[in-house]
């Protein structure tokens, strides 16, 4: 019942984004003008305070390892294999991974740690790891498919941090962190406010994205003289064979068993056994295979939203992998709980 309790806000607040969206509360560039609030400004307020608090100094290396194998090996199984097998463009597939390998460690990172680990001094390093290894590695390469030319450019790279308020944001949090620097009081107050907003904006941003309207179909007038119907055995144009619709735009049912699949059984497990081979403790097993096990991030649906790719499949699937995860965590703290 505790763990259920960490889910309820998170469907709620999501639901709500898709009921006003439904109801026309909100308009057709609500959750694009939501999600680029949240990246541009709520969400690098959320890392730069998460990672000014987390002290470096006291990260444990081998259960970091364990869940940083696992989350790299899922993600890069997807990108380099499993996207292309579904036939995405490169320019979606580092989404896709993203969908498979990155997990929810903030606003459902942080009560399940509590309820199942009783802490959430793991997560903060699970928090770093995303933040300063997967997240510059996934924006890069995103940077690069949004360039004109499709190619990879130094000088881009060079400053994706200082144009890229997620990276730059993270940098500054490590450094005030390790240098230890003291945030000044109206500057936390700030950015505490916009850092709260990140949470409920981006599920709402997300839930509003899960309603999708169908276009009018313009009515020609009465006096037009009609038009010859196209030949029934004619496809549509742009349709591939079976009428299954573009696999580049829709996100099929396979898709979305498959990055469920990966994401909630194939990287805890995969955490699991890496575990195993160093040696670790049992509750040090419970932590990194619950945080291994957490849903795919709506930082997925944010990013995808902000580059104008793989939008369909990175909003279903954190749909999809928070609604089925109560289960899997439930089993995990059932099998490795004390």
């Amino acid at each position: 019942m505790r763990l259920i309790s960490a889910f309820i806000p998170i469907w709620c607040l999501a639901a709500a984004g898709y009921g006003a969206r439904r109801q026309r509360l909100l308009g057709d560039d609500a959750a694009s003008v939501l999600g680029r609030f949240v990246f541009h400004l709520a969400m690098p307020a959320a890392l730069f305070t998460t990672m000014a608090a987390t002290p470096v100094s006291r990260f444990s290396l081998p259960p970091l390892l364990a869940f940083a194998g696992s989350a790299v090996a899922v993600i890069a199984l997807s990108w380099l294999l499993i996207s292309r097998w579904f036939g995405r463009r490169p320019g979606e597939r580092p989404i896709w991974a993203m969908a498979a390998g990155y997990v929810n460690s903030a606003n459902l990172g942080i009560p399940v740690a509590q309820q199942i680990l009783g802490s959430v001094s793991f997560l903060a390093e699970v928090v770093l790891v995303q933040t300063l290894l997967i997240t510059p590695v996934i924006l890069i390469a995103l940077d690069r498919h949004h360039a004109e030319d499709g190619r990879i450019h130094l000088r881009r790279i060079a400053t994706l941090p200082l144009r890229n308020p997620v990276i730059l944001a993270s940098l500054l949090g490590v450094v005030w962190s390790a240098t230890k620097l003291p945030v000044p009081g109206t500057a936390r107050t700030t950015l505490g406010l916009l850092a709260a907003a990140a949470v409920p904006a981006g599920l709402v941003a997300l839930g509003a994205s899960l309603h999708v309207t169908r276009p009018e179909v313009a009515q020609p007038p009465e006096d037009a003289p009609p038009e010859s119907a196209p030949p029934e055995s004619a496809p549509s144009e742009g349709a591939p064979p079976g009428g299954r619709g573009d696999p580049a735009v829709g996100s099929t049912r396979g898709e979305l068993a498959a990055v469920t699949a990966l994401k909630l059984l194939g990287q805890p497990l995969l955490a699991l056994g890496a575990g195993w081979a160093l040696g670790l403790s049992r509750p040090e097993l419970l932590a990194v295979v619950v945080c291994a096990g957490l849903p795919t991030a709506q930082n997925t649906f944010i990013f995808a939203q902000e580059y104008d790719t793989g939008e369909a499949l990175a909003s279903r699937s954190v749909a999809l992998t928070t609604a089925l995860s109560l289960a899997t965590l439930a089993a995990a703290a059932a099998l490795l709980g004390r």
